[in-house]
């Protein structure tokens, strides 16, 4: 039996989708981040080192970790040619190409505009806001918004080239990007003037397998 250490909010959520697109059994452990620092809690540092999720244990005691390397490895061991396209076609690559992109280029622009607003919207003494704000301020639109604008861009011109980001067929690399596009939503200024990404998000949240991995995952921040 797989395990998700899931924590609210975060991208394990992602890996409950897999599992019920792949339609296996797991049990669900379910963390919940700080209310004050948004942090995970400590627990998770005792199924892996660095205390973060997802984290999937298996009954022989192996820990899988990182989103990407655990949706790779579920599908290659429990596919059975479902959810990748077939080795050595040009849609692997694609696929390949995907499942890194997401965590590796896309979310490190959205994660540093959370971090700002956050600088922007703390408490501090008076003096500091006009500082902190100003600091934010200009990464923000020097350096961190003309890259969401350029990913955004190249994303929705991507899509332009098929329905989903490794070809014609839904595949792992489209519930790995799931969380990106999401997020681009939330905080990164996606709206309807990139009707494909809408367009996407729209066909992500309609598949059953989503829907059913929100009601085992409890409330999901990022749609909201």
């Amino acid at each position: 039996m797989l395990t998700v250490h899931h924590l609210n909010n975060s991208r394990s959520q992602r890996v409950l989708w897999l599992l019920e697109e792949l339609g296996l059994p797991y049990e669900i452990v379910h963390y919940q981040r700080d209310a004050k620092t948004m942090l995970a809690p400590p627990e998770l540092r005792r199924v892996h080192p660095l205390g973060k999720s997802p984290v999937v244990t298996t009954d022989d005691g192996l820990a899988l970790a990182e989103s990407g390397a655990i949706i790779e490895t579920l599908i290659e061991r429990f596919g059975q040619g479902r959810l990748a396209p077939p080795a050595g076609s040009a849609e692997a690559l694609r696929y390949r190409y995907w499942l890194h992109y997401a965590e590796g280029s896309a979310m490190p622009p959205l994660l540093l505009k959370l971090v700002f607003d956050k600088i922007e919207s703390s408490k501090m003494p008076f003096f500091a806001k006009p500082i902190a704000r100003a600091i934010a301020g200009k990464a923000k639109s020097s350096f961190v918004t003309p890259n969401i604008t350029t990913h955004l861009d190249f994303m929705e011109g991507e899509l332009g080239k098929s329905e989903w980001f490794a070809g014609a067929d839904f595949s792992g690399a489209d519930i790995q990007m799931s969380f990106p596009v999401e997020a681009a939503q939330a905080r990164g200024g996606l709206d309807a003037s990139r009707p494909k990404l809408m367009a996407y998000l729209a066909r992500i949240h309609a598949r059953p397998a989503y829907q059913k991995a929100l009601e085992r995952g409890g409330p999901y921040g990022l749609l909201s």
